[in-house]
């Protein structure tokens, strides 16, 4: 943040708070202020990219209040976003949707965190640029901000984290010379098995990676138009969760050693590589922005050699989008665009899960944001969508594997919303928006193994499309010495997906899962405090609740299966947070004391304790052994940081972070690790997470 020139550093929270406001977001028309969005969003800094400790960027976002992450404890998440995730969740990277099989359990987002400058995550169906999956929200990964006209640098960047050995590094070289702009970086990140104190350490937890990125283009008057080409390659692990029945212990391929950095059976490879063209234009109105971008996904999976794959994804996307937003005149502002996509999925392969399959879509919205006075901020929006899946037949031995059919879907969203501001302290947030959201190939048409999530799956190709109303209330309070907000949402889904397991026994060495549906209700709130007594001293807390049920369903609903698979726990986070030296405060507070300050080897120095309490879900599924529950827990951290500057200037940032300081044995609820094998000698069933990890982190800028 740049500080305001105030005399008061009791007031620096409160000014930093109403900057934030000042923050331009996406919103229903284009862009709007934070401060004017009707519905939930929740900002990630770069400075709190930074100083997270991580092992991939969903992971670094997974604390803020109501999001989550599904892990598989091979370095891959997913975002879970008010009890909803998978295709439900929009993950917008370079400007264009991020796609590549996020349809299950151990397929992540495959972006390098470090070419990530900032995240936005909108909350709720509120946004209706992007069309159906967008249901849950989405997360919009900004890439690092244009530097300024004349300027070139570079940064270098490295981690070591020291349960599961995890080595990165990252270089990073910008400009921008005469209108003419570049961005180029290369990362690297290995990874051997994580460890626990009930488990050791876990076959299949270790993972590599390897990501490289170049934009090039013109920053005119005109506008602007960029060129960038990303490459990311991921070798995670398989966790399995086999036990030797007669000593407990995890099985492992010959190879396996747990602290190697080498491959062991199961594994996947997976590579990504995108190119997106960005284009703005300036108007005498307004202006246009037309995106578009083509990407490639290639995910194999290794079972029985270590050169050889059984399953082999190969998934080509096209998306665009074109839209108008004009200037604002009268209080009015105006926005319209259509955007869509286009998808071909091969299997190269012999294993089998979902068939070959095309996809079309396309989406034309409008939407209109209008100011009322000092007070009140309208807006909505309106979006006709339409999409065509065909799936290929296959015939495997004599039989039918797939068969041959074609789905379409189409729907109408919209939602309408408002902003009062009641005073300089109050805001009050009111939003309704209708969800829309097509089955995936998945969901309609899997007949096969699924190694990742360890059970043979079956599609319903009678699915229909998900629709839901959700209502939204929020109310933001900051003063000099505390900042609060409380967010209110009820969600009701017609048709909503899910899969169960169930009796029939296709392959006897896993369990039969099958996709249904029914309708259902999600109702929950975030709420969160920071109370902040000096300039130094922060002490925020924030609190995360869903509740998932099933309204109607094919069968009587019966107590066992009331309850959503796969709910989020109940999540309480609280951090303390000191900062001992500020260059910010102290030159503007006390200006005679700046020529000491530069001389100081230290700046922006903090040291923070954090809790995260997960409390008990006993909201499960139950039917069938679908879920178990998942007992309460804590989790402890430290974390420090500081500046190191020289004669003023700074040349580096450390962090240091401690994530589960007790040594914790705990299974989160969304692991699908909880489900491995019973270990005989203690009785314990599945795989526990990560135990306790020290991470060192520096960043060093480099003028140019």
């Amino acid at each position: 943040y740049t500080t305001h020139n105030h005399a008061e550093d009791s007031t620096d929270i409160f000014f930093r708070h109403l900057q934030l406001n000042e923050v331009t977001i996406t919103g229903l028309a284009g862009d709007t202020k934070l401060k004017h969005s009707t519905a939930p969003v929740s900002i990630v800094t770069p400075q709190m990219l930074r100083s997270t400790s991580s092992v991939n960027i969903i992971d670094a976002i997974s604390h803020q209040p109501g999001v989550s992450q599904l892990t598989t404890g091979s370095g891959i998440s997913k975002p879970i976003i008010r009890g909803l995730g998978y295709n439900r969740v929009v993950v917008m990277s370079e400007g264009v949707r991020q796609e590549g099989q996020q349809w299950s359990d151990e397929h992540g987002v495959e972006v390098d965190g470090n070419s990530v400058g900032s995240v936005e995550i909108l909350k709720g169906p509120a946004s209706l640029m992007y069309g159906s999956d967008a249901m849950a929200g989405v997360v919009i990964l900004r890439p690092r901000p244009i530097l300024p006209e004349g300027e070139m640098g570079a940064n270098f960047s490295t981690e070591y984290q020291t349960n599961n050995g995890l080595f990165g590094y990252n270089l990073s070289m910008a400009g921008n010379k005469k209108g003419f702009v570049w961005d180029g970086s290369f990362s690297q990140k290995l990874a051997h098995a994580y460890k626990n104190k009930y488990d050791g350490y876990v076959p299949g937890s270790q993972f590599r990676d390897l990501a490289g990125r170049l934009m090039l283009g013109l920053n005119k008057t005109w506008g602007y138009s960029r060129l960038t080409a990303t490459a990311y390659k991921l070798t995670p692990g398989i966790v399995e969760g086999k036990r030797d029945s007669e000593t407990g212990e995890l099985v492992h391929d010959e190879g396996f050693t747990g602290c190697g950095y080498g491959k062991s059976l199961p594994y996947q490879q997976v590579k990504h590589y995108k190119v997106v063209w960005d284009n703005f234009v300036n108007l005498p109105l307004g202006y246009i922005k037309a995106i578009v971008g083509y990407q490639q996904n290639r995910r194999q999976e290794f079972e029985e050699s270590l050169e050889d794959y059984e399953l082999y994804f190969k998934l080509h996307t096209l998306t665009y989008d074109l839209r108008y937003v004009s200037e604002e005149w009268n209080g009015w502002k105006i926005s319209t665009g259509i955007g869509g996509m286009y998808q071909k999925s091969a299997n190269l392969g012999e294993e089998y899960l979902i068939p070959d399959y095309n996809l079309f879509d396309f989406g034309i919205y409008a939407t209109a944001t209008k100011t009322l006075g000092k007070r009140w901020m309208l807006n909505g929006g309106i979006r006709y969508d339409y999409r065509r899946l065909h799936g290929n037949e296959l015939i495997e031995d004599d039989r039918q594997r797939f068969t041959d059919f074609s789905r379409h879907f189409n729907g109408v969203t919209g939602s309408i919303g408002a902003v009062y501001n009641i005073n300089q302290h109050f805001n009050l947030r009111m939003n309704l928006a209708r969800g829309f959201r097509t089955p995936n190939m998945s969901e309609l048409a899997s007949n096969g193994v699924h190694e990742g999530s360890a059970r043979y799956e079956l599609g319903n190709q009678q699915l229909k499309a998900e629709y839901s109303i959700q209502s939204d209330l929020g109310v933001d309070f900051s003063s000099r010495y505390v900042s609060a907000q409380l967010a209110l949402f009820a969600n009701r889904i017609n048709n909503y997906i899910f899969v169960h397991r169930v009796p029939e026994i296709i392959d006897p060495d896993y369990h039969t899962y099958a996709y249904t549906q029914g309708n259902a209700r999600l109702l929950g709130f975030e709420a969160g405090i920071d109370f902040h007594p000096i300039h130094s001293v922060h002490f925020s807390n924030t609190f995360s609740y869903v509740d998932a049920q099933l309204t109607s369903y094919a069968l009587p609903i019966t107590s066992d299966m009331k309850y959503l698979p796969f709910t989020p726990a109940p999540r309480w986070s609280s951090e303390l947070k000191w900062e001992l030296s500020h260059h910010s405060h102290a030159t503007i507070a006390h200006h005679h004391t700046t020529d000491k300050i530069h001389r100081s080897l230290l700046n922006n120095f903090y040291i923070a304790a954090g809790l995260d309490y997960y409390l008990r879900q006993t909201h499960i599924h139950s039917t069938d052994d679908t879920e178990t529950m998942t007992p309460a827990y804590f989790l402890l951290s430290l974390s420090a940081g500081t500046d190191i500057q020289l004669n003023g200037k700074k040349v580096a940032e450390i962090y240091i972070t401690a994530d589960n300081l007790l040594n914790k044995a705990y299974q989160n609820h969304l692991s699908r690790l909880k489900y491995g094998d019973i270990n005989l000698l203690t009785g314990r069933k599945g795989v526990f997470n990560m135990g306790r990890n020290i991470t060192f982190k520096l960043v060093v800028p480099i003028k140019m």
